[in-house]
């Protein structure tokens, strides 16, 4: 535990505890956590960040042995966020304050953080849930989809994306800038340690029924969302890039063959009906790949995105000419399609054709037209980005 005359920098872990309301449960959370720390001998202290509690957990967390931060900001992400800035250790160890998990069998995650972790993420499901401790969808849908989703999108291999409790190194986990409020803090410090490569690793830790006996503030469809949303947004190659290269490839494959003539499959003509959704896919293909590079550099201009994670290596040669020289040549090659489409109804007398010659032109020439002009946009939006913020210029100067 600390020790009388302890300076800042001294300690080697802090247990972190968020707090609203848990009467009931904090002070035995800090028990455990301080009876872990007089027995394996750890320099360290127990802070619970208050969030404004009005049930007097403040002086049941003091009594016990605990140094309360009071934190007005609300939210989960916003206490933990001020238990972070107040700790002064070498590593943290955050988890909830409702009786949930064990403070006082610690060893293993501080063994990792001590062998040079930079996350030590706990997992449920490696270390066991009691009855009644986890809700049957948060056990069989929301935690298993969105830890697939965070493993898949962030490259990573971890089993709980979401378990509360886990430890830290302070000053790696300061130099992410974690500013969420809410409930999606938790993804955050996953997803901002993956991408920005800290070292992670995991251990099995076990989850009890909590001790309250009000219901938890966890909401399970707005806070999954939310959570959801994060991951997400966060990741631009995910949401972007890969249905824009998917739609860019089904689309082109079409308008190559059907463009031509139509096509038979199981039976089935595919003709200029397939051929002007070919083209729709196109461009829409061609706006969700955009949005994507826009996304990504604008994450990246705003460093909640890094360079090197963010594949954008190969788009800082690319300058607001190269694109509008794209984008005029298939705006031209629209216009002589779209010529030639006139041509053929002049050579008929500009009497009806046959839309089954004629929209094999036009469809094409409205598609090359409709993507000349977003590239056009796209690049001037892409070239706005790299203007210099007023913080730049500040930062340089200070």
């Amino acid at each position: 535990m600390r020790k009388e005359g302890d300076d800042q920098g001294t300690l080697e872990l802090t247990i972190l505890m968020p707090c609203l309301n848990e009467a009931e449960t904090v002070a035995i959370c800090v028990n455990k956590a301080m009876r872990f720390l007089e027995d394996y001998g750890v320099s360290g202290e127990v802070i619970v960040a208050d969030n404004g509690s009005t049930d007097g957990s403040q002086r049941l967390a003091t009594d016990a042995g605990a140094r309360v931060v009071p934190v007005s900001a609300r939210g989960y992400g916003a206490a933990l966020q001020g238990g972070i800035r107040a700790a002064r250790s070498d590593y943290v160890v955050m988890g909830d304050a409702d009786d949930s998990y064990d403070f006082s069998s610690l060893a293993a995650m501080l063994e990792k953080l001590r062998a040079g972790n930079d996350l030590v993420m706990g997992n449920r499901f490696a270390g066991g849930i009691e009855k009644g401790a986890m809700p049957f969808l948060h056990r069989w849908l929301g935690n298993p989809v969105l830890s697939f989703i965070g493993r898949l999108f962030y490259r990573n291999s971890i089993g709980d994306f979401h378990c509360g409790l886990r430890g830290f190194r302070l000053d790696a986990m300061r130099g992410l800038r974690l500013n969420s409020d809410g409930m999606e803090f938790a993804s955050e410090m996953v997803v901002k340690s993956a991408l920005h490569g800290l070292s992670i690793a995991e251990v099995p830790v076990r989850l009890y029924p909590d001790g309250r006996s009000r219901p938890p503030h966890l909401r399970t469809w707005r806070d999954g969302w939310r959570h959801l949303r994060f991951l997400l947004l966060h990741s631009p190659r995910w949401l972007f890039v890969v249905p824009g290269v998917a739609l860019l490839a089904v689309g082109s494959l079409l308008m190559a063959t059907v463009g031509i003539q139509p096509v038979l499959i199981l039976g089935k003509g595919l003709d200029i009906h397939t051929l002007a959704y070919a083209g729709s896919m196109l461009v829409l293909g061609v706006q969700t790949l955009m949005f994507g590079i826009l996304v990504t550099a604008l994450g990246v201009r705003a460093g909640w995105l890094p360079p090197e994670q963010a594949g954008l290596g190969s788009l800082r040669g690319i300058r607001l000419e190269h694109g509008l020289v794209v984008a005029i040549v298939l705006f031209l090659i629209g216009l002589a399609a779209a010529g030639y489409a006139v041509h053929l109804w002049a050579e008929a007398g500009y009497a009806a054709l046959d839309p089954r010659v004629t929209m094999r032109w036009v469809v094409p020439s409205v598609t090359c037209m409709a993507i000349g002009g977003e590239l056009a946009l796209g690049a001037f939006f892409l070239e706005a980005l790299r203007v210099p913020w007023v913080g730049d210029k500040e930062s340089a100067n200070g």
